[in-house]
């Protein structure tokens, strides 16, 4: 009899899921973002909660869960219910550069599986007009003349502001003194007010104030020259072809969610970044659109973990 009663409960248990897995979405939905509001990854989460709201027929609320070099959020996520409610909006540098950075993390590459690739953006190398030099060439020079005189600003320990501007620093043979924050929008604001000079950053971050002469840009950091900041040269273009810095930012949910979620979740993601409203504010913020399956995210996933830790490790670079 009680083996009868173990067999019944379990079977009312996986129809009560697969009644939960047909039946989803039946209320709100989380995107967990590990950065303040401002940047890329704010943005993208911001180019796809709206309209991914109206194909899923549920609110898509955004959660700004910044600290900890993006921890605090992929601790939060990984040990949140595997149900479909609770995504993480994840930023490249974090997700494959963390674990390089430190063998002590609240969260493991396992505990998450890949939702969709949603947005890529290059880099620029923004500097406060106060900073010596027209272009690249004389940028550096003036690094090189006076080293450690000059502060960088990073989006916090083991972003890709960060790990860039080491590489940046170790392929140009010169040093800056690292000042991290929490986010873009702080480090930002420090850039323009000159109290902190430089910051190599995704162009959501400081494209406006480019144009409008509040800070200056040397080069972007990708093959081709940025649509929205067309007068800025690629670092090839400016002498120094072997540097490329490219963000990406990705959905994930815990690693148990249901096969059957993840796919309409990364069907509906892909629906919501096709629509012409959602490229025309990606064109806008300068960020480009670029989805991919579950499978090609967690690819690159590994592919870059592996790059990361040996780029990270050949740099030298330390969790400060």
């Amino acid at each position: 009899m009680k083996i009868a009663h173990s067999v019944l409960a379990a079977t009312l248990a996986l129809c009560g899921l697969a009644h939960a897995q047909d039946n989803y979405p039946s209320k709100a939905i989380t995107l967990t973002v590990p950065n303040p509001p401002g940047g890329v990854v704010d943005t993208s989460a911001r180019l796809l909660n709206e309209p991914l709201a109206r194909i899923l027929g549920q609110p898509v609320v955004i959660d700004n869960k910044a600290g900890g070099s993006g921890n605090v959020a992929y601790g939060a996520v990984a040990r949140a219910k595997a149900d479909g409610y609770n995504l993480l909006i994840s930023y490249s540098a974090y997700h494959v550069g963390n674990p390089a950075l430190s063998p002590t993390l609240p969260w493991e590459a396992k505990d998450f599986a890949p939702v969709a690739l949603l947005t890529v953006a290059t880099n620029v190398i923004a500097a406060h007009p106060s900073v010596p030099g027209n272009n690249l060439k004389e940028f550096i020079a003036h690094l090189k003349a006076n080293p450690g005189k000059v502060n960088y600003a990073s989006q916090g320990n083991g972003s890709l502001s960060h790990i860039g501007t080491e590489i940046f620093k170790q392929q140009s043979s010169t040093f800056m003194t690292h000042i991290p924050y929490r986010g873009s929008g702080p480090a930002v604001g420090d850039v323009l007010a000159g109290q902190v000079q430089v910051f190599i950053t995704t162009p959501p971050s400081v494209m406006q104030h480019v144009l409008n002469g509040k800070l200056k840009a040397f080069a972007v950091t990708s093959a081709k020259r940025h649509p929205g900041l067309p007068n800025v040269p690629t670092v090839a273009e400016a002498g120094m072809p072997d540097f490329k810095l490219e963000a990406w930012v990705g959905l994930f949910a815990p690693a148990a969610t249901p096969p059957a979620v993840i796919a309409k979740l990364t069907a509906d993601v892909k629906k919501a970044l096709e629509l012409p409203e959602t490229r025309q504010r990606a064109d806008a913020a300068g960020i480009e659109l670029r989805y991919l399956p579950p499978e090609a995210l967690g690819d690159l996933v590994k592919t870059e973990t592996a790059y990361w830790a040996k780029t990270i490790k050949a740099a030298g670079i330390k969790a400060d």
